[in-house]
């Protein structure tokens, strides 16, 4: 990992390696190549339910520390009964009161059957937690396995530039100067 390149850091949504929001990531980690180091966080399963207690779980502490630390986030994620995966949620509910998020420069992907109202919600409480996100840094890709191979790998023509532009405006965003 290059110490000169910026670093984006990845939340999936999904647990399962071979989602189709996992071919999503795959295809943004390969759109953003070498333009950033990429971090890909797989301990949202890990985190215990959030509690405001005194006492902070090391392993939230790292968290929050990761996200901190990143120079931007990427969010990729299905929707589950019309909301936020439960574990995503459970990861975003940690750095409410601790501040990790705001003004972090964000983007949001939402891979699912529809998506619609999951993407929204999300939306929602990541404006309510201050992340720097616009138009050109969200994307709801709707059916999305019908847009996968077989292999996993992301196809469909359109998506992958979407993908592409939603990957460039993150990297943009990160560039801009941070405002009060």
């Amino acid at each position: 990992m290059s110490r000169n390149k910026k670093t984006i850091v990845i939340l999936h949504g999904s647990l399962r390696d071979n989602s189709s929001s996992a071919a999503v990531i795959r295809k943004a980690v390969q759109m953003i190549g070498d333009k950033a180091n990429v971090i890909l966080y797989k301990g949202t399963g890990q985190l215990p339910h959030f509690d405001d207690k005194a006492a902070i779980p090391a392993e939230v502490i790292a968290f929050r520390k990761l996200i901190f630390d990143a120079d931007g986030i990427l969010i990729c994620t299905p929707e589950y009964v019309f909301g936020i995966p439960g574990t995503l949620k459970n990861a975003l509910d940690w750095t409410v009161g601790s501040g990790e998020f705001d003004r972090k420069p964000t983007a949001l992907i939402t891979a699912s059957s529809i998506g619609e109202k999951g993407h929204a919600a999300l939306l929602h409480v990541l404006t309510a937690i201050s992340c720097k996100l616009n138009d050109n840094t969200n994307l709801l890709i709707s059916f999305i396995r019908s847009k996968i191979n077989v292999e996993g790998e992301v196809t469909d023509a359109t998506t992958v530039k979407e993908i592409e532009s939603v990957t460039d405006a993150l990297l943009r965003l990160m560039n801009e100067p941070v405002t009060c």
